[in-house]
């Protein structure tokens, strides 16, 4: 039996390896089970799921199993964005949801993450509570999909309508539907095929999609994941069409990536910054800025300039949601593209964030350079770059340890500041910049992180981030 254990977002595992029905019928009794011991099931469970390999099957058969405990169950009609999902939550008053999707994940991976009663992420000691109700699979309870839905136990609903009469509380639309733009929407073979065509159809900007079927194994990209080199063939067509922006969707449209309209990839941490810049200076909007300790520190300085405070979490929304909520943020977000609104639900959104840089766009006649150009006029440039590194598994506690050692003085010729260990081993360097090594809590990956104000300093700072963790030798 395998052990399932739920790390930054939920659960992921291989599909046929650790990812199989039995297992995701499991997590689905200990989800049912937490729910049941604390009193949150009357208002039911949303179900939804993805476009990879077999999502909807693995989807029916949480369904199954929380109809069986006797929860009911909203089985979305077909894949649904993962936050289209976390609305239906707030919408239909359920106590949570459930949703089959691996994100931005290699192709033979699927996942099994949770949401609360807000639409958003559980926290970290309620992920730990309902791990611990995962039972043994013949304990699991089950109720045939059929039986369920003669008695009212799974219902089978479109998610879209509800959501889209929400957006237009959020955004205009118009102004960028009759502006005339170009613009290359990457749906990356996932959930986000369709809706930017949908929005911004019928004026005279032109909404030109690629990515849009469904395909699991993600052709022409390593992973549905909004960063480079999988954006690539986006940021080609941009400078083909000649259009103004792309727009990029990962696997579940939770996150967001940016290329400008010279075909350059616009970075997260540069998308956050912008959108933070739009709400505050754009919108008038005024509160509280949420962000990982993985994401830029032009928020902070942004923070000084309008008078707002900044929060700095753990990696992961399962730490944002509930800083969100706690503060009523203003936006919450982290540097893997994924980005949440006040008003909305405290869930990272890719087709909001991008009808908000569009939005940004239209509002200031600005390009995507020169949008970056005035955010660099306020905060100074900042330059950001990561390295994923493999890690067998069995290797994870010496990488950690030998890490968890180290005290270096100087990281790419900068003076070490300072150590932020509350997730992962951020330093804190002379000019203002940091370096973070942080072990993946999806994957069996090490990360390395920088962002730094000085653009020759990055690649040596990753480096030096690489052997720090042993994993690159002064030869190389």
């Amino acid at each position: 039996m395998a052990d399932i254990k739920f790390g930054t977002d939920g659960w992921r595992g291989r599909i046929a390896e650790d990812y199989t029905f039995p297992n995701v019928r499991r997590c689905a009794q200990g989800f049912s089970s937490y729910l049941l011991e604390k009193g949150k099931n009357d208002g039911g469970v949303v179900v939804g799921y993805d476009k990879r390999f077999a999502s909807e099957d693995f989807a029916a058969a949480v369904a199954e199993v929380l109809a069986a405990n006797g929860i009911r169950a909203y089985l979305t009609a077909g894949a649904t964005p993962t936050p289209v999902i976390a609305y239906a939550v707030v919408e239909r008053k359920a106590a949570g949801a459930v949703n089959i999707t691996a994100s931005h994940n290699p192709p033979s991976d699927n996942g099994f993450k949770v949401r609360d009663e807000h639409g958003g992420a559980i926290d970290p000691e309620g992920l730990k509570e309902i791990e611990a109700r995962i039972p043994p699979a013949e304990a699991v309870k089950r109720m045939s999909l059929a039986d369920a839905e003669a008695k009212g136990l799974v219902v089978r609903f479109d998610a879209a309508p509800a959501y889209l009469a929400h957006l237009k509380d959020l955004i205009d639309v118009e102004p960028i539907r009759q502006a005339g733009l170009t613009i290359v929407a990457d749906a990356m073979w996932g959930n986000g095929a369709g809706w930017f065509p949908h929005l911004l159809s019928g004026g005279k900007t032109k909404v030109i999609e690629i990515h849009h079927q469904r395909n699991p194994i993600f052709p022409e990209m390593k992973r549905p994941e909004p960063i480079p080199p999988n954006v690539d063939p986006c940021l080609r067509r941009v400078v083909e069409t000649k259009a103004n922006v792309g727009i990029i969707t990962d696997g579940d449209a939770d996150r967001l990536g940016v290329g400008d309209e010279e075909g350059n990839f616009v970075n997260q941490l540069q998308v956050y910054a912008l959108l933070a810049l739009y709400l505050l200076e754009v919108r008038g909007e005024r509160g509280p800025i949420v962000k990982t300790l993985s994401t830029t520190a032009m928020l902070d300085k942004l923070g000084q300039l309008y008078g707002v405070p900044v929060y700095q979490t753990g990696v992961g929304f399962k730490y944002v949601a509930p800083k969100m909520l706690e503060t009523n943020a203003m936006i919450g977000g982290e540097e893997s593209g994924g980005y949440a609104f006040r008003g909305h639900v405290p869930e990272r959104d890719g087709i909001l964030a991008g009808l908000y840089i569009l939005d940004f766009m239209v509002k200031t006649g600005k390009t995507p350079t020169q949008l970056i150009e005035y955010l660099y006029s306020k905060v100074g440039a900042h330059y950001y770059d990561r390295v994923d590194a493999a890690l067998p598994a069995a290797q994870r506690e010496a990488y950690f340890r030998r890490v968890s050692a180290a005290r270096p003085e100087r990281i790419g010729g900068l003076a070490v500041k300072g150590i932020d260990t509350t997730d992962g081993f951020k330093y804190l360097l002379d000019d203002g910049g940091w370096m973070l090594i942080r072990f993946s809590g999806t994957e069996p990956l090490i990360r390395v992180y920088t962002e730094t104000t000085h653009k020759e300093r990055v690649k040596p700072i990753l480096d030096d981030g690489l052997r720090i963790a042993g994993l690159k030798t002064d030869a190389g």
